[in-house]
């Protein structure tokens, strides 16, 4: 590669130790531009096109410009165009988050050729944006019919202005920073400011910051013709675009500019004195608070610091065993639910920080110098130096597992603040992004050297302390005072304000829904699907009456030798997949079909328990719990447990374990010993219970509450879904708690019951993903430890998988009617779940088309955004179905007027049954070019390509190639989506064919419960 490509000259290049990243990063000398390529293999193209973006006040013009910039631009002046051929892209939609420091807007596709394709339009819009009034009043905010705030920041920033981490963050940054500093802002915006905000400060502030001297592309993955082929486009399709505008000042931009951050008051450092504060937070519970705890760290490029600060972090908190989690967490009486330590990166310094949830309210004012005093504790007793290698070794494993299932995601933050902070010569990018070049020299450190370091920066260093008080005082007297505010807007606008505002808000509707030209979209061609390089996996199934593997055209006959040389077959099921990776991981699939309904919420806690009980391993040595957390944590990668398998399947107990290569049979004792020789023990299972009950104390987020109730409606109490709702185990797990105190024994006689069911051998599945072709034993070892346990020939019996629609009660089974309607305990959104019977069946042949008409619907300037975000009516709405069930849902988040989004949801599908609003032939190609990526994401990864193959063959029973079911795909018609529509879609706005669960916010609960009655539906109101 050379060191020059047109105006772009070659900064810096690193190849990283770590991974099998190539690392360039190249600057244009005319315009500033920068680029980072993450050269790596794969079929995903990732890009972050990073904004340094600083303020000085509480307006939101970052995060509402976030939003402007998918509206419109110079070249592509109307809306949705961007998103529309972002589709046609292979790729999954846009996206943008707005953080402290940075804007960054976000693309994926499968294939580069998709990449480039959509590059220049994106940066055309980031650089050159509409920035209409239009876009404003339904982006940002206006006032809707009654008075009330609304558009989508709107939506957004009043679900989060007065949550408990908002409230006690935006507390903390004015007490560490000065108020001529960036860092001290709200970005997000603040409801107030959001009310007296207009378009031309988001202008203003556009023009000051979106230049291309303060933008940087980083992007990851491989292109045909190397990252000579991403400097192509940018040279010959954007350079000349840039210099058009007069945008060529060089690569340190005009005289006088000041870079972000570095170059202005942000920088300047203010000295950290020791202070608490309480902050009151509005809650109907005033159990539980909260504590943040900040501290100053080191550099931002002090990396050897922050690396051991890291690994000291884990260290104390990592495990069960760990100090603080043991002191505080793991007991029979609780102190919290969690502590965490965090660095917050800012120019001069880290902030550090940690953060301690669900505070008993009584201990609240005393906690921060306990925690203080435990910490001084373990400076005089040491750090216990071989523990901590073991955390240095298991980071290592781990850090090397994530960059071989998602290099971007990993790589790219780090990328991002060097931009943000680094030197412009990128000579810190190696160790900003090869953090691995200090473990060997922290493997060394004494205990001495590790204690000083507690004692520098959490002991003797000055603090400021936030007590987060709940206080129902105050979440009424918002209320109050809410109400009042919209009261007086209402009286002050009076019918003729609110008309005009109404109108306003539909003459920007009309603006903002202009249509597109179908030539616009149709000049961007579909990319060639054979321009995505597929992950290829090899399959191989064991046990008597197994049948061959489906190969989708693999050639399975390497794997299927070596497996065949290593011993007899197995009696019972395992399946094999093979993948370039130097980890493997063993996981079992146990049916949960035969366990009594009365064990499945006490499951919940076999569940939480099951990597820290006392074991007695295989060879005849018995291991207390704290010695089984700490030999797991040496001798693997990472291990876990859950109900189901990527989202299905939740009648199934999954448990799983990743190792190095040369620990596979370590994993599957493991899985052996952890399984059959469990020891349950009381004590322990108490700590673990008192733990989960504090959890449940706690304010549970919107999402679990609308599943909960869902659940509740839908399915029957053999339902293993059901049984795990907050509902069900709010009331269970006291119960538990209170039975191991009174009948012990009875207790253990349930846990045991529990693993008989679930070692039956007609309901076990096992699974190996990884480099099997490297293991020297990849079938002999599971005879060694499981051909005892699992008799010969009774896989000939082994069950099907029991399905989550087979634990549907009479409403789930034929949805109608009910509607459920909770008051939320505070906040002015609302959020709803609606739900009608859909496809069931993965093999189902309607799959298809109905995938299609909701990726039609769903799509970023998809038919919903237009209808319901885009007037402003809600966050997100989206409709999505379970193939395993075969129910339809549509999921709408923090609305305003949650039946105004609904009504508006169902006009937009009655429109497309109708014909009234025209089904584009651009939208379904882009639909279809949409699931070309979601599917080339499901083999993105090897580790991902390895479980897409088990779950398709082996639990799903999908025995087709992936371009195979792509086939499938694009053969769908529109007809064939129209009639998918009408058949699956319809009836969720119908009540004869639907049930409801809404959260509402309290002051529309009444009306919102009169317009379901209205609506047709059976209204039953609730308090959460």
């Amino acid at each position: 590669m050379t060191e020059t490509y047109g105006n772009f000259d070659l900064i810096q290049r690193v190849k990283l130790d770590i991974t099998d990243v190539v690392l360039t990063k190249w600057r244009s000398r005319i315009t500033g531009l920068s680029i980072v390529h993450l050269d790596y293999e794969s079929p995903i193209v990732s890009g972050n096109l990073t904004v340094r973006t600083e303020i000085f006040n509480n307006s939101g013009c970052p995060h509402t410009l976030e939003h402007l910039v998918f509206m419109g631009s110079k070249k592509y002046p109307l809306n949705r165009t961007l998103s529309q051929i972002a589709n046609r892209s292979f790729s999954d939609g846009l996206n943008a988050t707005t953080c402290q420091d940075r804007t960054f807007y976000t693309v994926s596709t499968a294939g580069g050729q998709g990449f480039l394709q959509i590059l220049p339009i994106y940066i055309d819009h980031i650089l050159y944006p509409t920035l209409t009034q239009s876009a404003f009043v339904t982006e940002v905010h206006h006032t809707d019919p009654s008075g009330s705030d609304s558009g989508v920041v709107s939506n957004e920033m009043q679900g989060h202005e007065n949550s408990t981490l908002e409230l006690m963050h935006r507390r903390m940054k004015h007490l560490v920073y000065s108020q001529s500093s960036g860092y001290r802002s709200d970005v997000g915006g603040v409801m107030e400011a959001l009310r007296t905000l207009d378009v031309q400060q988001i202008r203003d502030y556009h023009a000051k910051y979106y230049v291309p001297h303060n933008l940087c592309l980083i992007v990851g993955g491989k292109f045909t013709g190397g990252t000579e082929s991403l400097l192509s486009v940018v040279q010959n399709e954007i350079e000349p675009t840039l210099v058009a505008n007069g945008q060529n000042q060089g690569a340190r931009g005009p005289p006088g500019w000041a870079r972000p951050f570095v170059e202005t008051p942000s920088a300047d450092r203010v000295p950290f004195e020791n202070k608490t504060v309480t902050v009151e937070l509005p809650s109907i519970y005033e159990r539980l608070g909260a504590l943040d705890i900040a501290f100053v760290g080191p550099p931002p490029n002090d990396y050897l610091i922050r690396t051991a600060l890291n690994f000291m972090a884990k260290y104390l908190t990592l495990s069960p065993i760990a100090p603080l989690n043991a002191e505080y967490i793991e007991t029979d009486n609780p102190l919290c639910t969690n502590i965490f330590f965090q660095e917050e990166v800012s120019a001069k310094f880290i902030q550090l920080s940690i953060g301690i949830s669900s505070v008993p309210i009584e201990h609240l004012d005393t906690f921060s110098e306990k925690l203080k005093h435990s910490l001084n504790m373990i400076v005089e007793d040491g750090i216990d130096t071989a523990r901590m290698a073991s955390v240095i070794d298991r980071d290592q494993r781990q850090l090397r597992s994530a960059l071989e299932s998602n290099k971007a995601s990993i790589l790219s933050p780090k990328v991002m603040t060097d931009f943000i902070l680094g030197p412009e010569d990128g000579s810190e990018l190696q160790a900003a992004t090869d953090v691995t070049t200090f473990y060997d020299e922290l493997r060394k450190w004494t205990s001495d050297q590790w204690t000083a370091l507690i004692k520098r920066y959490y002991i003797d260093s000055p603090s400021v302390v936030i007590r987060g008080r709940p206080s129902r005082e105050l979440k009424d007297r918002l209320e109050r005072e809410e109400n009042a505010r919209i009261n007086a807007r209402v009286e002050k606008l009076g019918p003729e304000g609110l008309a005009k505002a109404k109108d306003e808000l539909e003459n920007a509707k009309k603006d903002n829904d202009a249509p597109i030209p179908e030539t616009v979209l149709t000049k961007f061609p579909v990319p060639d699907v054979s321009s995505i390089a597929w992950i290829p996996v090899q399959s191989v199934q064991e046990g008597g009456n197994v049948k061959p593997t489906f190969t989708g055209g693999a050639d399975n006959s390497q794997l299927s030798k070596h497996i065949n040389a290593d011993g007899s077959k197995l009696p019972f099921f395992v399946h094999f997949d093979h993948v370039q990776s130097d980890f493997v991981t063993v996981r079992a699939v146990l049916s949960l079909a035969k366990l009594p309904n009365r064990l499945r919420p006490i499951f919940a806690v076999y569940m939480s328990s099951f990597f820290s009980l006392p074991v007695t391993t295989s060879f005849g040595e018995r291991l207390t719990h704290e010695e089984v957390v700490a030999r797991l944590n040496n001798e693997t990668v990472s291990y876990g447990n859950y109900l189901g398998i990527q989202g299905n399947f939740t009648e199934t107990f999954c448990v799983s374990i990743e190792t190095e290569k040369s620990m596979y049979e370590a994993a599957v004792r493991w899985m052996k010993d952890l399984l059959y020789n469990a020891e349950f023990d009381m004590q322990q299972l108490q700590v673990i219970c008192a733990k989960k009950n504090l959890s449940y104390n706690e304010e549970v987020d919107v999402q679990d509450i609308l599943y909960t109730f869902s659940a509740q409606i839908l399915y029957d109490k053999s339902s293993t879904r059901r049984s795990h709702t907050s509902l069900v185990l709010m009331k269970a797990i006291p119960e538990i708690m209170e039975r191991i105190r009174k009948n012990p024994k009875g207790v253990r006689k349930d846990f045991e019951k529990i693993r008989k069911y679930l070692t039956n051998p007609s309901g076990i599945r096992f699974s190996v993903a990884g480099n099997v072709l490297d293991l020297p034993k990849p079938r002999s070892i599971w005879g060694k430890y499981f051909r005892n346990l699992i008799p010969g020939g009774l896989d000939e019996h082994l069950n099907p998988i029991k399905l989550a629609n087979e634990t549907l009660n009479a409403i789930g089974r034929n949805p109608q009617k009910r509607a459920v309607i909770v008051s939320l305990p505070h906040g002015e959104n609302s959020f709803a779940t609606f739900t009608a019977k859909g496809v069931q069946g993965f093999q189902n042949a309607e799959y298809p088309a109905l995938g299609l008409a909701l990726e039609v619907l769903n799509a970023t300037g998809g038919y919903l955004r237009q209808y319901i975000r885009g007037s402003g009516l809600a966050y997100t709405a989206f409709m999505h179905f379970d193939l395993e069930v075969g129910h339809l849902s549509l999921t709408i988040h923090l609305s305003s007027d949650i039946m105004r989004a609904h009504r508006e949801a169902a006009k937009v599908v009655e429109g497309l049954v109708k014909q009234t609003i025209a089904l584009e032939d651009t939208a379904v190609d882009a639909a279809k070019s949409t699931v070309v990526y979601e599917i080339a994401n499901m083999f993105s990864t090897p580790r991902a390509a390895a479980v897409t193959s088990f779950v398709d063959l082996c639990l799903r029973g999908m025995n087709e190639s992936s371009s195979h079911t792509l086939k499938k795909f694009q053969a769908v018609t529109k007809d064939e989506i129209l009639t998918a529509l009408k058949k699956y879609c319809l009836p969720l706005f119908n009540p004869d064919t639907s049930v409801a669960v809404v959260l509402s916010s309290q002051g529309r609960f009444d009306s919102t419960a009169s317009d379901l009655r209205s609506l047709g539906f059976d209204v039953e109101k609730k308090t959460f």
